[in-house]
């Protein structure tokens, strides 16, 4: 296991295994706040791509339903999908992520939900690679500071809700 690095708006970036990386990152707001902020597309375009607009062309939340997001920045578009693999409202969510800039190149994440009993939720994501190589190189895309940027929309947006 790798040393985790931690930033200064609190997510924790780390390599457990030779295929994996876990993301953990503790909100300021109650568990339920935070599962709607994840799972309704009003709010997911609000947060989820960096500030750029989000367009959710399709976002099926059950077992085996689609979802799929474009990101407009000054860059150009991006598209990401995927499906849903598990939907354990506010615990838990499996899916497969997919950039179009690296089609075939399928990732299997899990995202948990864990109530700190004071207001706050801590939520972890581990992803899992096909390679060693594909976790790699998925680290030095700037995925951690693009992750950074959307999380700090996060908690604006959490701020926000009631």
């Amino acid at each position: 296991m790798s040393a985790a690095t931690k930033s200064a708006n609190k997510s924790t970036v780390s390599k457990p295994s030779d295929r994996e990386i876990r993301i953990e990152r503790t909100f300021d707001a109650p568990r339920d706040r935070v599962w709607r902020a994840f799972t309704d597309p009003k709010l997911l375009a609000q947060w989820w791509g960096r500030g750029n607009k989000l367009v959710i062309e399709k976002f099926e939340l059950e077992r085996g339903g689609h979802w799929r997001f474009v990101e407009h920045g000054p860059e150009g578009k991006h598209g990401f999908e995927g499906r849903f693999r598990e939907v354990t409202p506010k615990d838990r969510i499996v899916q497969t992520f997919e950039w179009d800039g690296m089609p075939a190149y399928v990732i299997i994440e899990t995202l948990e939900l864990t109530d700190l009993g004071d207001g706050r939720t801590k939520v972890v994501t581990l992803s899992l690679f096909h390679t060693t190589e594909e976790r790699d190189g998925m680290l030095e895309s700037g995925m951690e500071e693009g992750l950074n940027q959307s999380y700090e929309a996060l908690d604006r947006l959490l701020a926000t809700m009631e």
